[in-house]
């Protein structure tokens, strides 16, 4: 398969965005604008993770389906991640999980959102997706002796859910994290891993290609309105009549997508990836290749691409003008939090919107009579698209709403949104005190 791999050198004080996984992107499949009048069983809005699982899970089923794209396959926040596959919650754990939904809701869900991880990896592998799939587990490092036994308790739960989860030491988890100081132990999750996102994107497209989905790029949604027993979409192009819409819009806020993107948190990430690292650094710091994420609120993350870059993200504390700042604060933070012997020369920086609902879980929402949308990745959208696909799916083909896994929230926008950069800005604030507080008073303690 033919590879763009282009090697663009070192953009200190970019301003614009420089993703990676633009410049080692496997071959675009062709596609067409939409043009004139069409017509769909299902019509999906949005041709990110969650819109191609959902439309080639559609087309397996036998349905006519379309996607629209306004931009670009992978162009949103689905190439503007990591390629972390972390098949659990960011914030809500198992048992919280149970105490907000009931036990068999919450069961069901804590299933759905534990089998992720599985689900990424078999979709690459039946569909044949060259996108550097390594599911060689998840690392959550525990920077406290309370959150170590906190990791520990979340990890015999995820046992108890036949899940392959389990607590380590602090002596392993310095070995799997090459000597890093600190640390009480981690939670290891088996069944993560890592992908190139956009190529896992384009991957699907070419599958749901293939299953005969009419995709469309560069074609915006105007409008959605009730047409009949089913809906008519209008793009600049051209409309398309179908029984079934699905919202799969994510964060984005422009024109429809606000009905979805206006009932989440926006924050926004800054990415960063390096030039590739010496092999003998590669082999001390990240031994099995697993990506970690550790617990500390200004969380600290890392993982390796195929060439060997190290790929870190953060969040910026004043958002203006933060592309060069950001990129040299984090990979300042790489050299020092991995004890490397030089700072790495930064290659590549870009930016993307995590969408964070009110109770840091996935729902659905409904527009109206078979107008339904998914949201709620919460930080862990790779493995949260590939099941949220196959629930809208269902959703689409006759399943009651109130029979699926993931649960219906109001159709409204949250209050006050405009002002959610002013309360990331506080809640960072606040994050590297409690950091630095719960390093300062159990630095003397760990947990075996």
């Amino acid at each position: 398969m033919a590879v763009n791999r282009m090697h663009p050198g070192s953009p200190q004080g970019a301003s614009e965005d420089r993703r990676l996984w633009d410049f080692t992107a496997n071959a675009r499949p062709q596609t067409e604008e939409l043009a004139g009048d069409a017509k769909a069983d299902v019509l999906v809005i949005g041709g990110g993770f969650t819109g191609l699982t959902a439309a080639l899970n559609l087309a397996q089923r036998g349905l006519i389906v379309r996607v629209l794209e306004a931009g670009r396959i992978g162009g949103g926040a689905s190439g503007a991640n990591a390629g972390f596959v972390v098949p659990n919650f960011a914030k809500a754990d198992p048992a919280t999980t149970i105490a907000a939904l009931g036990d068999e809701r919450g069961r069901r869900l804590l299933a759905l959102v534990g089998a992720g991880g599985d689900r990424v990896f078999e979709l690459a592998r039946m569909n044949a997706i060259d996108c550097d799939a390594q599911q060689t587990g998840w690392l959550q490092p525990a920077h406290s002796a309370d959150l170590a036994a906190a990791l520990a308790a979340r990890a015999a739960m995820w046992q108890s859910l036949g899940r392959p989860v389990s607590f380590i030491s602090a002596a392993e988890t310095a070995h799997r994290t090459g000597g890093m100081a600190g640390y009480h132990g981690a939670l290891l999750d088996r069944s993560g891993g890592t992908i190139h996102p956009v190529n896992y994107a384009l991957g699907l497209a070419r599958a749901a290609l293939a299953h005969g989905v009419a995709i469309h790029e560069g074609t915006p949604v105007a409008s959605v309105e009730r047409d009949g027993t089913g809906w008519m979409v209008s793009t600049p192009g051209g409309r398309v009549r179908a029984d079934r819409v699905l919202l799969c819009t994510n964060a984005e806020t422009g024109g429809v997508a606000r009905r979805l993107g206006g009932a989440a948190v926006p924050l926004p990430v800054y990415q960063i990836a390096t030039a590739p690292l010496p092999q003998d650094v590669v082999d001390r710091i990240s031994p099995d290749r697993q990506p970690m994420s550790d617990t500390r609120g200004y969380l600290f993350t890392y993982r390796l691409d195929a060439e060997n870059r190290l790929i870190s993200g953060g969040m910026a504390i004043l958002p203006f003008a933060a592309h060069a700042r950001m990129g040299r604060a984090i990979v300042a933070r790489l050299a020092s939090e991995l004890r490397l012997p030089e700072i790495p020369q930064l290659d590549f920086v870009w930016r993307g919107t995590a969408a964070m609902t009110t109770d840091f879980l996935p729902h659905l929402y409904e527009f109206g009579p078979g107008f339904i949308g998914g949201l709620g990745c919460n930080g862990r959208g790779i493995a949260m698209t590939a099941m949220l696909g196959g629930v809208l799916a269902d959703a689409a083909t006759g399943t009651k709403l109130a029979d699926l896994p993931i649960p219906l929230a109001p159709a409204k926008q949250l209050p006050m949104r405009q002002f959610a950069a002013l309360a990331v800005a506080g809640a960072l604030i606040q994050a590297r005190v409690q950091d630095w507080r719960a390093r300062t008073f159990t630095s003397g303690k760990s947990s075996t």
